[in-house]
């Protein structure tokens, strides 16, 4: 077993069993369910809406070579540059070489999965610059010295005492503060710090192909801030990200509002093309785009994985996710958590040490019914324990376990010996990892065969 699944485990056993974590939970999700129907509403056909999504993604992704170039091209046209980054370092180092070259000495940021993905903050900080989160649950998380615990919602297992307590201790609030004046308190710290930076960077929701332009979706207004105001603008954004057209937007964007937070459409929905224009009297005086890879490549490259790329990020999956729910976002101890995260983790960062995750779930298929471009994501996580097993990153104990239950699953004259206790001490001494934190196996004095048997026979 690797060190991330023994410590997984570990991680996963404590949060489980810690209730007020749970209710905390369960209390913003159950927020979440009950708004979620009604931005549904605005779909004539929810169904067919998430079926031409996931055709419009089909297509992006098999072209994404061609859409990439295509949204080069019109990018560049209008001053726009394009930093291609195979790997999480050639993006730090792109990142860190423009920050040099600008003298930055603070960057502001909006949310974004990339950054975290990358650990852009760790590497800014051990370069001497500094990194302010903006969005508020970001920068919660950031004075709390986490990382983000949700896709969409970074600060969802914290309750708004948590919050007041932190900013008593960091900030020096009254401990009394309500979210209201809390927030209040955040934005006047944020405001400095945009006027200040001389960096701002964001990620992308979208990249828009046939304009060359990225689409930024977003509830605070702190992303259009944080690239209006610095005047470097710097985009990471992962490559699958892309559609084919803008009027792709139409409906993209209420699909990922609704599914994310059950809006019909988020606050603040900006598309950007490139640096300030001549004709323009504010925005950024350069603007950089980098398309990062690191790993997703070789997800493109497996037919069976391929569509775990469709993801628009939404957050769906996690928020019905038996799983998430009891052990949360931080047990995974990677970026993406949850069903989506189970599935590309392994295949981003390696099988060997994180096929655990792909076995942590219930498979029950919420998932996949929730999933907004229907990706199958139950199926996904069984194929990633297939590509596990086939790749030999099995025990020993583990292979001969599932020998000798494919041998007596085949024989019925096996199947039916030492029913009762002789079973249930052979199977509970066998499979120590179950029993460890359930109750034990107790296998019928008969099998359903013998007693068919019996009652035929009377």
């Amino acid at each position: 077993m690797s060190e991330n699944a023994q410590t997984f485990i570990a991680k996963s056993t404590i949060k489980a069993a810690d209730l007020d974590h749970r209710r905390k939970i369960n209390f913003n999700i159950g927020r979440y369910n009950a708004v979620v129907p009604k931005g549904k509403e605005q779909f004539a056909d929810i169904d067919l809406a998430k079926e031409r999504a996931k055709n419009i993604k089909w297509r992006a992704i098999e072209t994404l070579d061609q859409q990439l170039e295509t949204f080069e091209l019109n990018f560049t046209k209008r001053g726009g540059k394009v930093i291609w980054a195979e790997d999480s370092q050639q993006a730090i180092d792109a990142i860190l070489n423009i920050c040099k070259a600008k003298n930055c000495k603070q960057l502001v940021k909006s949310k974004s999965m990339a950054t975290e993905e990358i650990h852009l903050n760790d590497a800014l900080q051990k370069n001497g610059i500094e990194s302010v989160e903006t969005d508020l649950g970001e920068y919660i998380q950031q004075l709390d010295g986490e990382a983000p615990y949700h896709i969409v919602t970074p600060a969802m297992h914290k309750s708004k005492e948590d919050v007041a307590k932190l900013f008593n201790e960091k900030l020096g609030t009254p401990i009394n503060y309500t979210p209201e004046q809390l927030t209040q308190v955040a934005r006047k710290i944020l405001r400095k710090k945009y006027t200040d930076a001389q960096v701002g960077v964001t990620g992308a929701n979208f990249i828009i192909s046939d304009i060359g332009g990225i689409a930024v979706t977003e509830n605070e207004g702190n992303a259009r801030l944080s690239c209006a105001f610095p005047k470097t603008h710097i985009v990471i954004v992962g490559i699958e990200k892309v559609i084919p057209s803008i009027t792709d937007l139409a409906l993209f964007w209420p699909m990922l509002s609704t599914f994310g937070t059950g809006q019909k459409i988020t606050v603040y929905n900006t598309i950007i093309t490139g640096p300030k224009q001549a004709n323009e009297i504010d925005g950024p005086e350069e603007m950089y785009v980098i398309l990062l890879d690191n790993g997703r490549t070789t997800i493109l490259k497996n037919p069976a994985q391929r569509q775990s790329l469709y993801c628009i990020r939404c957050g769906a999956c996690l928020n019905v996710c038996p799983v998430y729910k009891n052990i949360g976002g931080h047990a995974y101890g990677v970026t993406y958590s949850g069903p989506i995260g189970s599935v590309i983790t392994p295949n981003l960062q390696g099988m060997k040490d994180f096929k655990h995750l792909s076995f942590a779930s219930s498979l029950c298929g919420a998932c996949t019914e929730v999933c907004p471009v229907k990706i199958n994501l139950h199926e996904l996580l069984l194929e990633n324990r297939r590509e596990s097993v086939e790749e030999g990153l099995t025990t020993l104990s583990e292979k001969i376990s599932w020998k000798l239950w494919k041998m007596a699953s085949l024989k019925r004259a096996l199947m039916n010996i030492g029913n009762g206790n002789i079973k249930s001490n052979v199977v509970n001494s066998l499979f120590k990892g179950w029993v460890k934190h359930r109750s034990s196996l107790n296998f019928s004095p008969k099998t359903f065969n013998e007693m068919w048997k019996e009652r035929l026979n009377k």
